[in-house]
């Protein structure tokens, strides 16, 4: 499916990179005494009880025993007044072999108020360790290390005696760790290393995942100098680390680097962390790469690999790939979860194919997945963009029907949807129901209320909506005020519209490419073009990279105000400069040109425009047909008429007209009644000229019955003679 590239092999990065030499101001100790001098642990032995203390501890024991299944309380509530902390010592000397009644006893005496020593809860984590219960063990070193400032010597001096199970400070490890003492923890590993310990990779894994990204570094090379052996999920909280820092090409350097220096295999996590990292930032064909990689090494990708390349595919708007993509994981046997569905569904709907929507819908239905609320929320999105609202509103019931709650981006989707078809009233309706949810309409709300209200003209309540606003601490951001440039401009308003665009600046907002084309193009319109063109360079003065739709507002508002010179000399600017103009900014030139009749300049522009490889779209044609039948050159109007139509073109309203009237004009009536009648059928209206030419024709024929036909319709359909002209 993906092109495969060879990854070409690093230099060994961070196991050389960022190793250090361990030197003597961080250990005690040289590395090589570490392997020629390894302490033994400390000997203990209990202090031995007196008499009474020790008659009272078998009386203690003997009772756990016999009356196991009876509350400590019930139990030991005889013995309260005279146990001291050392009894608990003493009892668990009776006891190692027993942790539900070392547990139970330890329970019994914490409600005592007085705190539990040291030296009995580290004996108590030894025996619950040497009688396999873990959980148990961290816990009570957990409470150990928060209870006791010297914990961990404790933990060591009572090992030999009573544990000899290395696996204890892992646990001990792992609890420093949970309560969040890194510092300490990877001083406990370089101490353990004088006795001979080594912490497991697992246990220091967790410390890895904890440290920041240059802490995780020194780390893992401090520690694999002192002999730990890292794993395959050591690497992965690496690769983690520098993908969350952006720095993916480190964590493939990782990636490439685990077998040959720590001897690890890359994993599928290894690789499905990478490649999602490549795909947040957008980084497709190093994601593509690496997913064939897994493959060339037998690695199946799982559904978080798959919806990582669906999801930036979708960014990208290729969506149909993404769907490449989404069959090869169900052909490979990894069933899609709603998170996968949902994320293709949402890249459809962004791209306005609601019937490939319809269909996902349909199978994820099929597969017994219940969509979500990001799914319904995709789907209303898709709908509302669509002008849909009928099917969105509906979606959107059906969605609360179901027990799902809306949340603010549901809401704003249909607002936006309603706004943008000039429903003001329903999309208020919806703002304030979102209030009464308890939910808090965003900035993007209020710019899509805002934009609707531009539209319909009310500017200034627009204006007072986004004061309210920013007075809820909203921050109004560049897509909010470039509504309203639009609104003000829309209007005729271009003063307010520019210091709308000072405020803008001032609020610490950049003016965007559209800001300036918004009112660049209102200048055009107004046929003030030299502040048109001041704006074109200010927009270039500040580094903002004008779009060919800014251009093209430039070249009509050139054409418009008749500075046809002007608009040659923009086009040939934007030539040298490498800017590739697109039909629509040669369609300006041509229509002017054709409009003064001037058609040698016309045909000279149409071959420049070819020769720049801009093929012409369906309005260059008409432009070109309307002019030569202005200009009388029929053969000229009759061969693009025909090659258009072989391209699939149609002809506008104005195109039929010039052409048929031409025609008639050169005697060519055979074919002008041939448009004709192919204009009535299309239900374009020909102009009252057109209409009298065939009802003369048909009258002179002696054709009553059609020529009363074509009268009706004239009366019928005709438009007033002031806007017949109007081509």
């Amino acid at each position: 499916m993906f092109r495969h590239a060879a990854a070409t092999r690093p230099k060994s990065y961070f196991f050389l990179a960022h190793r250090r030499q361990l030197s003597s101001q961080r250990h005690a100790f040289p590395v090589d005494f570490i392997a020629t001098a390894i302490r033994p642990f400390p000997d203990y032995s209990p202090k031995k009880p007196a008499i009474y203390d020790a008659e009272l501890v078998r009386s203690i024991v003997t009772a756990l025993k016999q009356r196991r299944s009876e509350s400590p309380d019930v139990i030991l509530g005889p013995f309260a007044a005279r146990f001291r902390s050392d009894h608990l010592v003493w009892a668990f000397l009776h006891l190692r072999s027993d942790p539900v009644l070392v547990g139970a006893l330890l329970h019994w005496y914490r409600p005592r108020g007085r705190p539990v020593p040291a030296e009995a809860l580290a004996i108590a984590a030894h025996v619950a360790v040497v009688s396999g219960e873990p959980a148990s063990a961290r816990r009570l070193l957990r409470d150990g290390l928060v209870s006791h400032r010297n914990f961990v010597d404790r933990v060591i001096y009572t090992y030999k005696y009573w544990c000899s199970v290395p696996s204890v400070f892992d646990l001990l490890f792992g609890a420093i760790v949970d309560i969040n003492r890194l510092d300490e923890a990877r001083t406990l590993f370089r101490h353990l290393v004088t006795y001979g310990i080594i912490v497991s990779a697992d246990a220091c894994n967790a410390l890895l995942s904890r440290l920041t990204l240059d802490h995780m570094l020194s780390t893992f090379s401090e520690f694999q100098e002192l002999g730990l052996r890292w794993n395959t999920k050591s690497c992965n909280v690496l690769i983690h680390g520098f993908c969350g820092a952006g720095k993916t090409g480190e964590a493939h350097r990782i990636l490439l680097e685990m077998e040959g220096t720590v001897g690890a295999s890359p994993d599928i996590i290894s690789y499905s962390t990478l490649i999602d990292a490549y795909c947040r930032y957008g980084e497709l064909l190093q994601a593509t790469e690496l997913f064939e990689e897994m493959g060339d090494k037998g690695l199946m990708p799982n559904a978080f690999t798959f919806n990582s390349l669906i999801t930036l595919l979708c960014k990208n708007e290729k969506v149909v790939e993404a769907e490449r993509v989404f069959t090869e994981m169900m052909f490979r046997g990894v069933a899609p979860d709603h998170v996968v569905y949902t994320t293709l569904i949402n890249g459809y709907c962004k791209s306005g194919k609601l019937p490939a929507v319809y269909r996902l819908v349909e199978e994820m239905k099929n597969s017994q997945l219940v969509p979500d609320t990001v799914t319904y929320t995709a789907l209303i999105y898709g709908l509302s963009r669509s002008g849909n609202m009928v099917e969105a509103n509906k979606l959107f019931r059906e969605m609360v029907g179901k027990g799902l709650s809306p949340d603010e981006v549901t809401y704003t989707a249909l607002i936006d949807g309603y706004c943008k078809e000039g429903k003001m009233n329903d999309a208020f309706y919806l703002h304030n129901e979102m209030l009464q949810m308890g939910l808090v309409p965003n900035v993007v709300t209020y710019t899509a209320l805002s934009d609707g209200l531009c539209k319909q003209g009310e500017v200034e309540t627009a204006n007072e909506l986004l004061r309210e606003t920013s007075g809820k601490g909203l921050e109004l951001n560049v897509f909010t005020y470039n509504s309203l440039i639009n609104g003000l401009c829309k209007i005729g308003n271009i003063e307010q519209a520019v210091k709308t665009m000072v405020d803008m600046e001032a609020a610490g907002l950049c003016p965007d490419v559209y800001t300036y084309t918004t009112i660049m193009d209102a200048y055009s319109k107004s046929g003030e073009m030299d502040q048109a063109h001041d704006l074109l360079r200010e927009m270039l003065d500040k580094g903002i990279q004008p779009s060919i739709v800014t251009f093209n507002v430039l070249m009509n508002g050139f054409c418009t105000a008749g500075m046809l010179e002007d608009g040659r000399r923009l086009l040939e600017w934007m030539l040298e400069r490498s800017i590739m103009p697109n039909s629509a900014t040669y369609n300006s030139l041509l229509r002017h040109y054709c409009m003064e009749k001037t058609m040698k300049t016309t045909t000279k522009i149409y071959k420049e425009m070819r020769a720049s490889g801009i093929m012409p779209d369906e309005n260059t044609y008409n432009i070109l047909i309307r002019g030569h039948c202005r200009a009388r050159n029929m053969k000229e109007a009759c061969y693009f008429h025909s090659e258009m139509i072989g391209k699939g073109f149609s002809l506008s309203r104005g195109s039929y007209n010039a052409l048929i009237k031409g025609l008639v004009r050169k005697k060519r009536l055979t074919e002008a009644t041939q448009l004709f009648e192919e204009m009535r059928a299309k239900n374009l209206v020909a102009n009252r000229e057109i209409y009298n030419i065939f009802i003369d024709i048909n009258y002179t024929e002696q054709n009553i019955e059609m020529t009363l036909e074509l009268c009706d319709e004239a009366v019928e359909k005709c438009l007033p003679e002031s806007d017949l002209n109007k081509i």
